[in-house]
């Protein structure tokens, strides 16, 4: 999923293309994309943008007569730049912005069709679409420590919980916790203060960097390269890979559909924190360090099904 560094190129892409261009025409190619029936969506035709906002990981349209398109991209949503007029392709394409100097194209991969379309009316329609977050990049410290410690949470939970802060998502909350060298799993409650300024600079100093590296990679083009899996991440999509400090190997804890990243040397002191899926299977033989799970990964490939007594 896009997360705050990644909607502020878009965003920063877009003002430099709609920002005072008049939309002429929407073009909706999937039924599921649109979640409002009021206003119309005809009513925004003709009118001008006037402001592009990132909410969370929402991209804000502010439009003439003061109504909003607020688009959420979700997991697989992306958005393209393409000559004025371009076609909606099914089945990945949901949605086209025709402006007089080109086309906002929308996307989306895969069969679940998760993105979302809003039109709504006022700032105040507008808000109640707003989970809540703390914007960090603008907030200080202290209003950081009250938000985390609002709730009783681990830390990949409280980072990536929308109400709690606004933008971070599964990807940079990686980054964000190996660069504080705090375990994913540490309870945000049980936190002392030098972890929690750590924790704070972290957050800061990863979404400030990411967003500054991807508006250099960017350029003046529009970006099209948006994935949660990039060149120069330290832990996240890494698994089994070297740590870029000390060398270990990058391990991860999978749950649903997605999973977390960490180095077990410089997070977790050398422990491993059990993989549910492998918990299961282990039980009580879960390895307690990375050497113990690698000569486990070792002992399994040399059995094979075929081979193994009956």
């Amino acid at each position: 999923m896009p997360e705050l560094p990644d909607i502020v190129v878009y965003i920063e892409a877009l003002e430099k293309r709609i920002l005072g261009q008049m939309l002429a025409q929407i073009r909706i190619a999937s039924p599921f994309l649109l979640r409002t029936a009021s206003p119309r969506i005809s009513s925004v035709e003709g009118k001008a943008v006037h402001a592009l906002r990132r909410m969370g990981k929402r991209i804000c349209i502010g439009l003439e007569g003061d109504l909003w398109l607020v688009l959420h991209l979700m997991i697989a949503g992306r958005l393209h730049w393409r000559k004025q007029g371009a076609a909606v392709s099914r089945p990945r394409g949901l949605a086209a912005f025709d402006f007089a100097n080109g086309t906002l194209l929308w996307t989306e991969a895969g069969s679940q069709k998760r993105a979302s379309l809003y039109l709504v009316a006022g700032e105040a329609a507008l808000k109640e679409l707003d989970p809540g977050g703390l914007e960090v990049l603008q907030s200080g410290p202290e209003a950081f420590a009250l938000a985390l410690k609002s709730a009783n949470h681990t830390l990949k939970r409280a980072l990536t919980d929308p109400t709690l802060f606004s933008g971070i998502g599964n990807a940079y909350s990686d980054e964000i916790l190996f660069e504080a060298k705090l375990s994913p799993l540490a309870i945000t409650q049980k936190l002392n203060d030098d972890e929690v300024e750590r924790l704070y600079a972290a957050t800061r100093a990863t979404l400030t960097r990411w967003a500054e590296r991807l508006r250099y990679e960017t350029g003046e083009k529009f970006p099209e390269k948006v994935t949660a899996f990039r060149e120069g991440m330290a832990v996240h999509g890494r698994y089994k890979e070297a740590c870029p400090h000390c060398g270990a190997k990058i391990q991860r804890i999978r749950y649903a559909s997605n999973e977390t990243n960490y180095c077990p040397n410089c997070q977790t002191g050398g422990k491993l924190l059990a993989d549910r899926s492998l918990s299961r299977l282990l039980r009580q033989d879960w390895p307690r360090t990375p050497e113990e799970l690698e000569l486990l990964t070792q002992n399994r490939s040399t059995w094979h099904p075929a081979r193994s007594d009956k």
